[in-house]
């Protein structure tokens, strides 16, 4: 609760640097970078982020080097990383977002952030930030893998870089689709438990099960659901590919949730 407040402190400073007497204004952008550079800091003031990242840096070497069967396949790539990584963030990252607002709101303190002099879509888009960049740290700490491949044989990197970047824009997507349900309850429990069940609707849409049983009844859903699979999206990526389809897919899908995030907090603030 200490922190929280300290947070907020730290926010309303800058609200008033940026809108004291004598300011003209923020620049674009610069209210989210103060959110995110405080809530970044935040996350590695409480044992969680470290938790977090030693959950996912064990899990991650586990999966790769047995079920991926990482020197069975006697290729050296990630493929076999990158194949589990959009199921490890469909746990890890809604437990990284369920306290995002719902904590906020437990504790009331959701009704000063939101009255602070910042606008409402910079305290959601730095929020957000902050926890993606958590995320990219956590994916930068896989680097031991990276070498192991290239000492083990010769690995197109190129392939190996798109399919971090692939990572990074699942993470984003299971993030934004988080926080916009923590925004909605109190309960971090449910959040968590409603964050993973849509963000298992997005990853599995595109599996064969699914398609081929839309296929046989219904077509046109099963193009519908490929077109939505977050999973059929991050194939491109860990093939080497970045394609605008699939990069416009991720911002849209991302600023769809963020959307839904701030519409959700007018929501509760006129509650």
């Amino acid at each position: 609760m200490g922190g929280m407040i300290r947070r907020l402190g730290d926010l309303l400073a800058a609200g008033w640097l940026m809108w004291g007497p004598g300011k003209a204004g923020p620049l674009p952008w610069h209210g989210a970078c103060v959110v995110a550079k405080r809530e970044l800091a935040a996350y590695f003031a409480t044992p969680v982020a470290y938790v977090f990242i030693v959950i996912f840096l064990v899990l991650a070497g586990a999966l790769t080097f047995t079920l991926g069967g990482f020197f069975a396949r006697g290729q050296a790539d990630l493929m076999p990383f990158f194949s589990f990584v959009p199921w490890l963030f469909l746990f890890l990252v809604p437990a990284l977002t369920m306290r995002l607002w719902a904590e906020e709101r437990r504790h009331g303190t959701i009704e000063l952030l939101l009255t602070l002099p910042l606008p409402q879509w910079q305290a959601v888009v730095g929020k957000f930030l902050a926890a993606w960049a958590f995320c990219g740290i956590a994916l930068a700490l896989t680097f031991p893998l990276w070498i192991t491949v290239n000492v083990l044989g010769n690995p197109d990197n190129g392939v190996v870089l798109t399919g971090y970047v692939g990572c990074l824009m699942v993470a984003g997507a299971y993030l934004a689709v988080g926080a916009a349900v923590s925004a909605s309850t109190k309960n971090q429990v449910i959040a968590f438990v409603l964050a993973v069940a849509i963000c298992f609707v997005f990853a599995a849409a595109g599996s064969p099960v699914i398609t081929e049983f839309l296929s046989n009844r219904l077509p046109v859903l099963a193009e519908v659901a490929r077109g939505l699979s977050v999973a059929d999206r991050f194939g491109g990526f860990t093939r080497g590919v970045i394609s605008l389809r699939d990069l416009v897919y991720f911002g849209s899908f991302i600023g769809f949730w963020l959307f839904v995030n701030a519409v959700v907090l007018d929501l509760k603030k006129a509650d």
